[in-house]
């Protein structure tokens, strides 16, 4: 089964709102990217939103994060092609990533991080994060060093990482949400 609403489900266990905002930039990511790569914009969607519903559950134990995520999803009745997404996206206890899907996750993951902060400099205008201003903060280890590039070029044997980065800046921005100014 594939969810009708994993927002839903996925505030079911995530409660941080910065975690959630990653979470549905990861599938705003990954809808952008599907039709690129022939996969299916909704599933790919689902399982970027879903990809770390089990994150706070663990505790950020990366040596159970992904793996309690799969069974979570299983036992909601969630398809199995979502759940092994989930689990195998923790690159902590799994490699060789191969697929299109898995590649995906693993470069939306680690990027929506990165065009955030990005945005977050330019005082939340996401319209003003450009592919050029990506690439830029990408070669400084520095900037949103949680972001890992590596990830990121994960995804050039199937696609070029400028149309990557501009449909992922394009994917954030049909979900961003301005920061209110304090």
């Amino acid at each position: 089964m594939v969810p009708d609403d994993p927002l839903t489900l996925l505030n079911e266990y995530v409660r941080s709102e910065t975690l959630i905002e990653h979470c549905v930039a990861t599938g705003a990511i990954m809808r952008s990217i599907a039709p690129h790569l022939s996969g299916d914009p909704d599933l790919w969607e689902v399982i970027g939103i879903l990809h770390d519903i089990d994150y706070e559950v663990v505790e950020g134990d990366m040596e159970r994060h992904g793996v309690d995520g799969e069974q979570i999803l299983l036992k909601m009745g969630v398809s199995i092609e979502i759940a092994e997404a989930v689990r195998k996206h923790n690159h902590h206890l799994f490699s060789g990533h191969t697929t299109p899907l898995d590649l995906t996750l693993q470069a939306a993951d680690s990027i929506s991080g990165l065009i955030i902060a990005c945005a977050l400099v330019k005082g939340g205008a996401i319209d003003e994060v450009t592919a050029k201003t990506v690439k830029k903060k990408m070669k400084d280890k520095g900037f949103a060093a949680g972001c890992d590039r590596e990830r990121i070029r994960a995804i050039e044997p199937l696609m070029n990482l400028d149309t990557f980065i501009t449909a992922a800046i394009s994917g954030v921005s049909s979900v961003w949400r301005r920061p209110a100014d304090d």
